[in-house]
């Protein structure tokens, strides 16, 4: 008798590196963004029905394996319910590409530079939104704070950096203040998008799926995995590409064509991001953990009812997600 196959798990382990990478560039495939309503219910219907060992005949491993990568790109992990298009991960290569050409090559003005913060922000804001744990409670006013506060500090360091920079600086190292303003607003804007993540706690489970604890730790451990991962995810492509069209803009026939400038700088984002999205995902596991004693830490009171009610010393590792 065939083997079934663990659906419920992801198809490659996710304890190395190698194997979070391969995950991620499956549910980060940017053709994913192309499946149809239909076709995703269908790939959700197909993994319920194979779950309950009632498939199609004819069902293949291939079938199974395809509808799980289309599944896992469009619903969220936690609540299953089907995310906004723009906000999934599979959407990061063709929207962020497309912002992020237009932030570095529109930085000269001020009325440039403000527009293109206000819509990366509100890109970001959306993103973090759809990604966050689903286990946490956000009010719309906690929602807009985030937002506000996050477009603020993009604005404020780079029309800041911008100053400054304008009149001792070469256009290459003014041309990377983008990045420095994108990395400050995520430091912001996540932490506020999931802020009550952090004053309640996250929660996290057994190693049998068990609800345990929440955990303020482990919230501030998940949410600092997701800002460095965001933050690596665009550093290359906004780093490197200033770079090279510093010296692609030297060359006789780049200089004809100015007006393609916005497509060139689009184009290069995106092959890094096609790469960096996945990559920048996989330097931490999704389902994180933490070792019971660091309770301790953030958690004291939840650690002592833990101890109170026997719960504590029965799984030494608690399990949960960072969210995207």
């Amino acid at each position: 008798m065939q083997e079934r196959l663990k659906i419920d798990q992801p198809r490659w382990d996710q304890r190395t590196f190698s194997g979070r990478l391969r995950h991620f560039l499956s549910m980060t495939d940017p053709r994913n963004c192309l499946a149809s309503n239909k076709k995703l219910y269908e790939a959700k219907t197909l993994l319920e029905l194979y779950r309950n060992g009632i498939e199609p005949v004819g069902t293949t491993e291939k079938d199974v394996w395809k509808a799980k990568k289309i599944y896992e790109s469009a619903f969220h992990p936690d609540s299953g319910e089907l995310q906004n298009i723009l906000g999934r991960m599979s959407f990061q290569v063709p929207g962020g590409m497309a912002i992020t050409g237009c932030l570095l090559q529109f930085y000269r003005t001020n009325t440039a530079v403000i527009f293109w913060q206000w819509f990366n922000q509100s890109f970001n804001a959306f993103v973090n939104y759809t990604n966050r744990n689903a286990q946490s409670d956000i009010t719309k006013s906690q929602l807009l704070g985030a937002y506000v506060s996050a477009t603020s500090a993009a604005l404020v360091t780079a029309l800041g950096l911008k100053r400054a920079l304008s009149k001792n600086s070469s256009s290459l190292v003014q041309r990377c203040v983008p990045f420095v303003a994108t990395a400050a607003a995520n430091m912001v804007n996540i932490p506020l998008m999931r802020q009550s993540e952090i004053k309640n706690g996250i929660q996290c489970y057994d190693e049998n799926g068990n609800k345990v604890v929440k955990s303020k730790y482990a919230a501030v451990k998940g949410i600092s995995q997701v800002v460095v991962s965001r933050i690596t995810m665009a550093a290359p492509g906004m780093l490197l590409v200033p770079v090279i069209m510093e010296n692609l803009e030297k060359l006789r026939w780049m200089q004809r064509f100015k007006r393609y400038g916005v497509v060139t700088q689009t184009l290069l984002v995106g092959c890094f991001l096609l790469f960096m999205t996945p990559t920048a995902c996989a330097l931490f596991p999704q389902q994180s953990s933490i070792s019971t004693g660091k309770l301790s830490l953030l958690d004291a009171n939840r650690l002592k009812e833990m101890k109170d009610t026997f719960s504590y010393g029965k799984s030494e590792s608690l399990y949960f997600n960072k969210g995207l």
